[in-house]
């Protein structure tokens, strides 16, 4: 980084030293020179290039996102399934963690990451998923599929929760602005002076064009907040119905947290 900035504060050095005292006796004193819109034409460039980039990394960062949201609810799913496979005490137990899991994480964690905070609510149920699974004898036939299953939950965890810290550092965001500020800003000091009514409005819808583009990068740039956030619902379907099938299969039986999937105290 600091080659990259003496070469280029050398080289508009040794631009303008030339320009002082080499360019009059090489084109002419009265030599013209490049005019303002000349400057501003690769600022126009270097701002449009710069706002489609992050426009594209927040957009594929946000796609991924709302692919692990339903992963992650589908491995959770899967895991409630392949538990049936399990010997009854533990299969039992895991259908109850997965139930509890996926209560906590629509509940209690979507929330809290939505605000930018993080929560312990869900490990608690995976530290109790994998306590269970030490149970299962390494020998039995459902192992293998149920240690599988509860690493794919496992995994579409730890890829949303990625996901939902922004893609684009803040100083890429900070220079976009600062980019954009001096574009528009360049683009008004260009105007003509007299009979620019048109120009004007033309430069105004412009500069809220930029702006409201800078609003969606930072909107898609947080996926589990802000306005077109990706929601909970597959999380928050998938813990209906496994709520429903475990009610089904065990009837009263009581699962081991409440309705936010906070574990209960042991009786």
């Amino acid at each position: 980084m600091t080659v990259t900035i003496v070469v280029v504060i050398l080289a508009l050095v040794i631009g303008l030293l030339a320009n002082r005292f080499l360019r009059g006796r090489m084109v002419g004193e009265d030599a013209g020179g490049i005019t303002a819109q000349d400057l501003i034409s690769p600022m126009e460039t270097l701002a449009v290039l710069l706002l489609a980039f992050v426009l594209v990394v927040a957009a594929e960062s946000y796609a991924t996102a709302q692919a692990a949201a339903g992963d992650e609810a589908g491995a959770v799913d899967n895991l409630f399934e392949v538990a049936d496979y399990a010997p009854a005490t533990q299969g039992q137990r895991l259908q109850a963690g997965a139930v509890c899991y996926a209560r906590a994480v629509s509940s209690v964690e979507w929330p809290a990451v939505a605000e930018g905070a993080s929560s312990s609510a869900p490990g608690v149920w995976s530290s109790y998923l994998r306590g269970v699974l030490k149970e299962v004898d390494s020998a039995d036939p459902s192992f293998e599929l149920l240690v599988g299953a509860d690493q794919e939950r496992g995994e579409g965890r730890r890829i949303r929760l990625t996901e939902a810290e922004p893609a684009i550092p803040a100083v890429v965001y900070w220079f976009m602005l600062l980019t954009l500020a001096v574009t528009v800003a360049a683009f008004a000091f260009s105007l003509p002076r007299r009979k620019n009514g048109v120009e004007i409005t033309t430069l105004m819808i412009l500069t809220v064009l930029f702006t409201l583009s800078l609003l969606l990068i930072r909107d898609v740039d947080r996926p589990f907040g802000g306005v077109i956030a990706v929601d909970a619902s597959a999380m928050q379907r998938t813990e209906e119905d496994l709520t429903e099938d475990f009610v089904a299969e065990y009837g009263q039986l009581p699962l081991p947290c409440d309705e936010q999937g906070r574990k209960l105290p042991t009786p």
